[in-house]
């Protein structure tokens, strides 16, 4: 078994000289480099045990917590804990996720507070996320994912769909014409026309519309419902962390697996989070 690390200029393996502030010295090449290169930790001016404390705090806290709230437990500035949160939203993602599948329900929900005046339902103003969750049967609630969309146009809703849930899957919709022609892309298409099946909307798509009272219930009572557009992706991305390991019965293994995802994420400048991260990077490069 080979002893020491890879260097990442030279491509050894060997045991580094240890240098001032945490850095590595190569012995063959003489590059420097460190534990965190390659990481969302990467030239972090923040304390490791720093790091970890607001990851356990993160994820440990049943409804998680707002940057204020990080910023009195740790004893940091406002823009530090604001910034390290951001980074963590961009690391619960997993590149390699898999797509949803069975029998999922779509719809969007709209995000934000009371509206005087202006258009309504999906021609509004306000911000606009498509909601995926698989059902279960006889009953329950599987895994979630969500979109920011900047209109609720098939333009926007069918990527969404292709990009999120296995082929050959069962896609349960309302009567939009935004979902017309997902047949075509390999799903089993059932439309639910609310306005003839005489059932309410929650009781013909529970699933979505119980995704949407509690994100919108977390949003106004961890955040005090202060979530610009340009970061609600961010806030969506977190919540689907939380729901889809809402049955783990190890808060320190979601801790673990949260750690982990920050090892294997690249580094994040806080450019990059600060007027909004670029969340299509992220997406699966459809064939």
């Amino acid at each position: 078994m080979a002893k020491g690390i890879l260097l990442p200029v030279c491509q050894t393996i060997g045991v580094p000289w240890r240098h001032t502030r945490g850095r590595l010295v190569c012995s063959a090449c003489r590059h420097q480099t460190s534990v965190t290169t390659g990481t969302i930790l990467e030239k972090t001016r923040t304390p490791l045990t720093t790091w970890f404390e607001a990851a356990w705090h993160l994820t440990t806290a049943k409804n998680g917590l707002s940057a204020k709230t990080l910023e009195r437990t740790l004893g940091t500035s406002y823009r530090t804990a604001w910034a390290m949160l951001q980074r963590f939203r961009v690391a619960m993602v997993r590149s390699e996720r898999e797509r949803l599948s069975g029998a999922v329900e779509v719809d969007e929900t709209l995000v934000g507070g009371v509206e005087r005046g202006g258009k309504r339902g999906r021609g509004t103003s306000k911000p606009i996320v498509v909601i995926a969750i698989e059902v279960k049967e006889p009953k329950g609630f599987g895994r979630v994912r969500m979109r920011h969309v900047p209109d609720a146009s098939g333009a926007n809703l069918q990527p969404f769909i292709c990009d999120v849930v296995a082929e050959g899957a069962t896609v349960r919709t309302d009567g939009w014409t935004g979902y017309n022609g997902l047949s075509k892309h390999g799903y089993l298409h059932e439309r639910v026309v609310l306005s003839s099946s005489g059932d309410a909307a929650h009781v013909s798509m529970p699933g979505v519309h119980r995704i949407a009272s509690l994100l919108k219930r977390w949003i106004l009572g961890t955040h005090q419902g202060s979530v610009v557009s340009a970061h609600l992706q961010s806030y969506l991305e977190e919540f689907t962390f939380r729901f889809n390991r809402r049955s783990s019965r190890s808060r320190g293994l979601v801790f673990r697996r949260l750690m982990e995802q920050c090892i294997v994420t690249k580094p994040i400048t806080e450019a990059k989070v600060t007027f909004g991260y670029d969340w299509s990077r992220n997406r699966p490069r459809r064939s």
